[in-house]
Order: structure tokens, then C-alpha cells, then sequence
């Protein structure tokens, strides 16, 4: 069952009663209002049914009751800055009855593995990113298509790098505004858009990370002794491609720089973990298949599979 994505963007009062969520408004509370008008504004949802959680105001309220209770449900929780840029990430230590078979799998895999995985995951984002550049671009790119093909063990060559910096330098070519566009996370906007939908798109990695029984910090690429999701970056990046071209989007149609990102704007990013994808010629919503590749990451690291199953655009 696909997970509902709530962002609350105002002050809030958020707890739990009977497995629910409960919502309440500071401003209803309290108003001189009867008891049975500010009882109506009260909104209800099931914590079974949450998959991820954005906090973007600084005066919302969470019982620890409702946190124990959307962790105990597998409920990523991501925090905002004073930018609304995520900054936050939260998840339940436990999410998987093997976990500790499936730690120890992870930390046993031998280097020829992990570069064979990270070989796959690089091929899978460059096919992904060939598709979504024909698309955006209107136009032929064999060079994508041929350096899918080229990537070694451990991509050695680096070519990852190669077909980034001919990606971006490329995708957002026909629009106007838009030509010189470098890729950056400080950098000029869409950048700010693409930061935003990444995170989501990490947390939600993540939180099926952790329900596959895996470590999220312990990559089989990034490495960053600072980093406590690297192995969710490392797993996201075939998915990339999917929130570059939702930005595109955006961009193409309703986006203008200097408003930065609208409550409008907000409301497509959050669509990310519901957006259709193909995985094994099946389509699922984007946050279904992640569980699927995490899942398919774990008998990798046990030995029952050779292939992460990855989304092909």
C-alpha cells in the first residue's frame, strides 16, 4: 500500500490518540470558540497509513507518543530549516525482524561486490538520465547511451562524472532563462528545487533501507565519515532522474526564480514518492519500488541475487 506524504507548513498541534494522528489548529485552540466548533476543526489520519512526514514551521508541536508511534510504523520524519529546505532526517533504529543477520551481511560484503553493485547503480542512473535528457532536450544524445554501456567495476573511469557534467550542462538548454545552468547545491535556482525534491527522495530510501534490515550509513560507494546516510545516497541515484524530470517541469511551466518555492511548487515536490515508475516492466508508485530495490540490495549483500533491482525510465 502506498504511504501518504504530509507537510505541515504552519503552526501545529500534532498527536496520537487511538492510532490516529491528530491534527489541531494553535489558533483554534485557543479562540474563544465552543468546545463543539474547535472539536470540528480537529483532523484526523491514520499512523499506519504515513509513510513520510515534513515539519516546515518552527511553532508545530509533537508529543513523543507521536514520534514513538510514526517510528514504530517505519514514518520517515524530515525537519526544515529557517528556508524550508529540509535539514532533518529521522528513523527508527529497528525495521526488520533479521535486522541483525542483514547488518552483518551488509558489513561482511567483500570489495569486489560493492563495486559491482555501485557499477550497476551508475549504469541504471546514466540510462535513466539519457531518458529523461531525449525527453526534456527533444533531441539525440547517443553519448549517454553509450557511456551506460561503458561503466567498469567501481565505475574506475570515473564516468559517472563525465555524464553529469554533459547532463546538466544540457537538460534545461531550451529554456530561455536557463541556458547556462550549472548544477550546484548552493547554486542559483532550479537548483533550490532539486535540493528540496532530493531530499524527499532520500528520506524516502532511507525509511526503505531500514524496513529491508539495512544499515542506511554503511554505503557501497559514499564513504563520508560525516555522512549517516550513504548507502541511501548511493541507492538513490538511479532515481534522481525522476525528480529531475518533475523539476523540469515546474520549471518549463510555473516556476519563477525570484518567488523561490511556492506552496504550489511544494505540492508537486511532495508527489515524489507517489510518481509512476517501472521496475521489472511493472509499473508501481516511486516509494513501492524502493522497497523493492532495498529489498533486492539485501539478498545482493546475502547472496541470493548478483542484480539490484533498479527503475528504468
Amino acid at each position: 500500500m502506498i504511504k501518504r506524504t504530509l507537510c505541515f507548513s504552519n503552526p501545529a498541534y500534532l498527536s496520537m490518540r487511538n492510532k490516529q494522528l491528530v491534527i489541531k489548529l494553535p489558533s483554534v485552540e485557543k479562540s474563544d470558540l465552543p468546545d463543539s466548533i474547535k472539536q470540528e476543526s480537529v483532523i484526523m489520519r491514520p499512523i499506519e497509513d504515513i509513510g513520510v512526514i515534513v515539519i516546515d514551521n518552527k511553532q508545530i508541536t509533537l508529543t513523543s507518543g507521536l514520534i514513538d508511534a510514526l517510528l514504530e510504523n517505519n514514518c520517515a520524519l524530515i525537519t526544515c530549516d529557517d528556508r524550508s529546505m529540509p535539514i532533518g532526517l529521522m528513523l527508527p533504529l529497528s525495521g526488520n525482524t533479521i535486522q541483525s543477520e542483514r547488518f552483518r551481511n551488509q558489513i561482511d560484503a567483500s570489495l569486489p561486490l560493492k563495486k559491482q553493485l555501485w557499477q550497476q547503480t551508475i549504469q541504471a542512473k546514466i540510462a535513466n538520465q539519457h531518458k529523461v535528457l531525449e525527453e526534456c532536450s527533444k533531441d539525440k544524445h547517443p553519448c549517454m547511451k553509450v557511456w551506460s554501456t561503458e561503466v567498469r567495476s567501481g565505475d574506475s573511469e570515473n564516468i559517472e562524472a563525465r555524464a553529469a557534467a554533459y547532463y546538466w550542462k544540457c537538460i534545461f538548454h531550451n529554456i530561455d532563462d536557463l541556458i547556462f545552468f550549472t548544477r550546484g547545491r548552493e547554486g542559483d535556482p532550479p537548483n533550490n528545487l532539486l535540493n528540496y525534491g532530493y531530499a524527499i527522495l532520500r528520506a524516502v530510501i532511507a525509511r526503505s533501507l531500514v524496513a529491508s534490515g539495512l544499515l542506511p550509513t554503511l554505503g557501497i560507494h559514499h564513504h563520508n565519515r560525516y555522512n549517516a546516510y550513504c548507502l541511501a545516497d548511493d541507492i538513490m541515484e538511479p532515481y534522481r532522474p525522476y525528480v529531475d524530470r518533475l523539476v523540469y517541469g515546474i520549471v518549463k511551466w510555473d516556476f519563477i526564480p525570484e518567488a523561490g518555492i511556492t506552496k504550489e511548487i511544494k505540492q508537486q515536490l511532495l508527489t515524489i514518492p507517489t510518481l509512476d515508475v517501472s521496475i521489472n516492466g511493472k509499473r508501481s508508485p516511486l516509494m513501492i519500488a524502493a522497497q523493492q530495490t532495498t529489498a533486492s540490495l539485501a539478498k545482493c549483500f546475502a547472496g541470493e541475487l548478483r542484480k539490484i533491482d533498479y527503475p528504468l525510465i
